[in-house]
C-alpha cells in the first residue's frame, strides 16, 4: 500500500500540488495505527492512506494545515496524557477515545518547487541558472536561439518567445539578463509572466530609458515599475558568476521576506473550519507544545 501511496504523492509533487506526508513513527497499543503507516493530507484536509482511526485524524489534519502554511515539518504525539509530553519539538494532543494508546506521527509538508524565469542567454543568465538549480529553484530559460546544452540545470528552455507570452506561464520571480540582445522584448516577456519584481541586468540609466519606452507604448506603469536595475544586492560584483550570485541573493531575500512569494493554494486554518475543532472530544482541539 505504501508503494502505491508514494507513487500518488510523487504524482502530486510533479503536478505542483501541495500536500503533507504523515508517517506513524511510534505506537503504543492499543492503536489501529502502526509504525510505518503513511497518509497524504491535502490542503483541504482530505486523507489518502492510513495513520490511525477517528481519534488520530483530527489532530493530523489540523497540524497538516499549519505545516502547509509555514512549510515546517512537525512531530505530534496523540496520547491520553498529553500533559506528560515534555520532549522538545513534540506537540501533544489529548486522546479521549476509549481505545487509548499513543501515536507519534511525523508530518512533512511537500510544497511546489520555487520557479524562476531567466530571460536571456548571456553569461550571467548561464551562471544564474547553474546557481539557482543548486539552490532548489525550478528554472525556465527563455531566449531566441537559446542553446539548451548551455543550461543543464534548467527544467525548461524556450528557444523562441512564445506567441502568447501571458499564456506561457506565471512566475513569482523573473530575471532579465539579455545584456543588449532584444532587451525590450525580453522585458515585455518577463512583465507578461506576472512576476512581482524583475531584476534587470543593466545600468540604471539604460533601465530608465527602457521603462519610459515601455510606458509610452502602453504598458501599465504599475507593471513597468516592477523592473529593478541594477540587478542584485550590492556586493561589488564584477564577473558573471558574482553578478549571478548577487541576483540570486536578492531573489532568496525576497522569497524569505515573502515579498514576491506566490500564494499557495492552501486554505488558512482560520478560514477553513477544522475537523479537529469540530470534534467533541479533545482528540484534535486540545494540544500542548513541549519547549
Amino acid at each position: 500500500m505504501n508503494d502505491d501511496l508514494l507513487a500518488r504523492a510523487e504524482a502530486m509533487r510533479s503536478a505542483g500540488t501541495s500536500y503533507v506526508l504523515a508517517t506513524v513513527v511510534r505506537a503504543e497499543s492499543p492503536t489501529s495505527g502502526k509504525p510505518g503507516d503513511k497518509a497524504i493530507i491535502t490542503a483541504r484536509g482530505e486523507i489518502d492512506g492510513w495513520i490511525g482511526g477517528g481519534c488520530a485524524q483530527p489532530a493530523v489534519v489540523k497540524t497538516a494545515r499549519q505545516a502547509l502554511e509555514d512549510g515546517q515539518p512537525r512531530l505530534i504525539r496523540i496520547t491520553p496524557n498529553r500533559e506528560e509530553v515534555t520532549e522538545p519539538g513534540v506537540t501533544g494532543f489529548g486522546m479521549s477515545c476509549h481505545s487509548g494508546g499513543t501515536l507519534d506521527i511525523f508530518l512533512e509538508p511537500v510544497l511546489p518547487a520555487r520557479e524562476l524565469l531567466i530571460v536571456g542567454a548571456s553569461p550571467v543568465a548561464r551562471a544564474l541558472c547553474a546557481l539557482a538549480d543548486t539552490t532548489g529553484f525550478a528554472v525556465t530559460v527563455a531566449a531566441p536561439k537559446a542553446d539548451s546544452g548551455a543550461f543543464p540545470g534548467a527544467s525548461r528552455v524556450w528557444e523562441a518567445w512564445p506567441e502568447d507570452a501571458a499564456a506561457a506561464g506565471r512566475f513569482a520571480w523573473a530575471v532579465v539578463a539579455t545584456q543588449g540582445k532584444q532587451d525590450e522584448q525580453g522585458l515585455r516577456f518577463a512583465l507578461a509572466s506576472g512576476a512581482a519584481r524583475i531584476p534587470f541586468v543593466a545600468s540604471a540609466r539604460k533601465a530608465d530609458k527602457l521603462r519610459a519606452a515601455l510606458k509610452e507604448s502602453g504598458v501599465a506603469a504599475g507593471r513597468v515599475d516592477a523592473i529593478v536595475a541594477p540587478a542584485g544586492l550590492e556586493i561589488g560584483a564584477r564577473t558573471p558568476e558574482e553578478i549571478a550570485l548577487a541576483i540570486l541573493a536578492q531573489v532568496v531575500r525576497d522569497y524569505r521576506r515573502q515579498d514576491a512569494q506566490p500564494e499557495l493554494s492552501v486554505p488558512s486554518v482560520s478560514a477553513v473550519e477544522s475537523a479537529a475543532e469540530e470534534a467533541s472530544s479533545c482528540c484534535g482541539g486540545a494540544e500542548s507544545a513541549a519547549t
